[in-house]
């Protein structure tokens, strides 16, 4: 095998319910603050479930005008701050505009102009179109920080965040762009998709005592807990940021995409796509399953993903042979943001050399034979994965090795 291009990590951005920058997001895993809470933004009463991860004092004003909010959806603000955060923590890396890429990710795209519309009775407004298509995010993206290179959305449900990453890896490989902002967004806490989700059965029950209901690998896991969220990655070839002087967080080595092509909704239970997705990934990277040191797992909290997970971890590593850690047991389940999310997490316990805990762990269900972390722990030396396997099949994963 010939040389091949690098890629490195220069920039991060995120907008969660852990916080609104990257030290408190950060600061939040560490400690492992459930941000679990009782929704306030709309009256949840009468709803099932009626709790969710949100984020906190979300204030878009420093970063659009208010004449530019009225054209996009909470998601569409989210992942315009996520991305400049992003942008501004790479150093604004001097590409031209048409050698820089966009890449973003969503599942359920303007959710929140979708629910004004059908609570208003069927009557969509003059902007509901820009505010509810799913590539408003990479639109809007591209016109403040005049993209003028690929701009691509994702929509490949909980996957959406983790395909974005990597094809933002891709683009640098086959020479389409020099830079790119990749990442995942998602608005979804409202009334529908929370009824819609328990309709399926996919939503915890736990609303006498939130902060607890996300725990996933418990044996008392219920189902997940519904979050909105942004985050964001800058992509650059290492060369080029190494030239420029920039930070490097860590190099995206390697990524993996298959499909179960099973069920809708229900994962594969022999987990052979999810597994086929672990192999391709660790082969792009060149790497073996001895070389990973930890898994950022999908860890949804759901009865049969954790398990056919777990299987998938312990089939490719061996049984509790690399610490595996839950991000959505902090800050629940970003739908399609989620994957980008913990690409942000992976990425960060690379460069701050710790293992966030998985937390509301009581009791390891003992169909999951992996070694989940429960108190924060250095991770031994080697490459960091994360996963991300969705309603509908889709499976990414990713693989992130130390600067």
């Amino acid at each position: 095998m010939g040389a091949r291009v690098r890629v490195a990590v220069t920039g991060l951005g995120v907008r969660t319910a852990a916080g609104n920058d990257l030290a408190g997001f950060w600061r939040t895993l560490v400690e492992g603050r459930s941000t679990a809470r009782t929704i306030t933004s709309f009256d949840a009463g009468e709803l099932p479930v009626g709790f969710a991860c949100q984020v906190p004092a979300f204030d878009p004003a420093p970063y659009v005008t208010g004449k530019e909010a009225r054209r996009m959806d909470r998601a569409t603000l989210l992942a315009v701050c996520a991305a400049a955060d992003a942008l501004a923590d790479a150093g604004g890396p001097h590409v031209p505009p048409e050698r820089r890429a966009v890449v973003t990710g969503t599942a359920l795209g303007g959710t929140e102009t979708s629910e004004a519309a059908l609570l208003g009775g069927g009557q969509p407004g003059a902007l509901y179109v820009p505010r509810t298509m799913p590539n408003a995010s990479a639109a809007f993206v591209s016109m403040r920080h005049d993209i003028l290179g690929p701009s691509m959305t994702v929509s490949t449900a909980c996957a959406s965040g983790g395909h974005t990453v990597g094809e933002g890896l891709r683009l640098l490989r086959d020479g389409s762009a020099d830079l790119v902002v990749a990442g995942g967004t998602e608005a979804c806490v409202s009334p529908t998709i929370l009824l819609a989700f328990h309709r399926c059965g996919a939503l915890s029950q736990r609303g006498h005592e939130p902060e607890r209901a996300s725990r996933p690998f418990d044996a008392a896991r219920d189902g997940f807990v519904l979050a909105e969220g942004a985050a964001f990655v800058v992509l650059e070839r290492l060369d080029d940021a190494v030239r420029r002087g920039a930070r490097v967080y860590a190099e995206l080595a390697g990524y993996g995409r298959t499909s179960d092509a099973h069920h809708l909704t229900s994962p594969d239970p022999k987990g052979d796509g999810a597994e086929r997705c672990l192999r391709q990934a660790l082969a792009d990277a060149r790497l073996t399953p001895g070389d990973v040191a930890h898994v950022n797992a999908h860890g949804s909290g759901t009865v049969l993903n954790d398990v056919t997970e777990a299987r998938v971890i312990a089939r490719v590593f061996g049984p509790g042979q690399v610490p595996v850690t839950s991000t959505k047991s902090i800050v629940g389940h970003a739908i399609g943001a989620a994957g980008a999310i913990e690409a942000v997490v992976s990425v960060l316990t690379l460069h701050e050399r710790l293992i966030h805990p998985t937390i509301n762990l009581d009791v390891l269900d003992p169909e999951c034979e992996v070694d989940v972390v429960r108190e924060p722990r250095p991770p031994g030396a080697g490459a960091v994965v994360s996963t991300s396997f969705a309603f509908g099949g889709h499976n990414a994963g990713l693989v992130f090795t130390p600067s």
